[in-house]
């Protein structure tokens, strides 16, 4: 969820530019895809540590939620100044920890009658679907419906990231989101990251040249994982009771 400057930055920075970095996005891609793998690699491991020390977990997943936020910004700061080889590090371990903080989602998932392994398969294929449809969108947008769509789709995720920082602050006390509630913001979680994969395929040719897909890529990544985990989370819901 921590993409909300990365918006800011992209619509002060493309508004009025062209076309700067036509090949940005796939020189990105080998690097989002292997952040995902990461991903998935440090899910397994949170899986285990739930599975075998059920008592280790929580502790070390605020850590870990602590310590994403700030590699988050430095792997920002490192990737836009193009410092490979400090920036690859901060990434890769970044993302590892994005993993083990979703474990636990994914290990509610499993443990949902109706979701479960294939619901995780399903949310990684609305992924894909989202990829192949957005990149058509957004790379034909015209200049106004861009910049429209980039600053309503902010505006949009920094209300999301408001209201899900305070669930997980709720849930720290024990309360936690009806069952109605948590599929109408799930839901336009999935709506908010569905139309943020759009505004990269614009926004990002706008904001950095070819050489600059580092910070592409963090941008990217962060879409696809979130909108991963908006849909895991709307999967649990529809398939959840109160």
């Amino acid at each position: 969820m921590s993409n909300t400057s990365n918006f800011r930055d992209a619509i002060r920075e493309a508004k009025t530019q062209a076309i700067v970095g036509p090949n940005v996005i796939a020189n990105a891609l080998p690097f989002v895809g292997g952040g995902l793998v990461l991903t998935a690699l440090g899910t397994y491991g949170g899986l285990g540590v739930i599975r075998t020390n059920p008592g280790l977990f929580f502790p070390t997943f605020i850590g870990a939620v602590i310590l994403e936020l700030i590699l988050f910004f430095v792997a920002q700061n490192v990737a836009a100044k193009g410092n490979k080889g400090v920036a690859l590090p901060v990434l890769a371990t970044y993302s590892l920890l994005s993993g083990y903080t979703l474990s636990g989602l994914v290990f509610v998932a499993l443990r949902t009658q109706g979701v479960g392994i294939q619901g995780i398969g399903l949310a990684a294929l609305g992924c894909g679907i989202t990829f192949i449809a957005a990149r058509q969108i957004g790379s034909n947008l015209s200049e106004q419906d861009g910049m429209a769509l980039t600053k309503t789709i902010s505006l949009g995720v920094i209300a999301l990231v408001v209201v899900c920082l305070t669930q997980f602050v709720f849930a720290l006390f024990g309360v936690y989101t009806p069952t109605w509630l948590e599929i109408a913001i799930s839901g336009l979680g999935v709506f908010l990251f569905a139309g943020a994969s759009v505004v990269d395929f614009y926004i990002l040719p706008r904001t950095y040249r070819n050489d600059e897909y580092l910070p592409a890529a963090l941008s990217m990544y962060l879409t696809y994982i979130n909108l991963f985990i908006f849909i895991l989370r709307l999967l649990i819901a529809l398939n959840s009771r109160d």
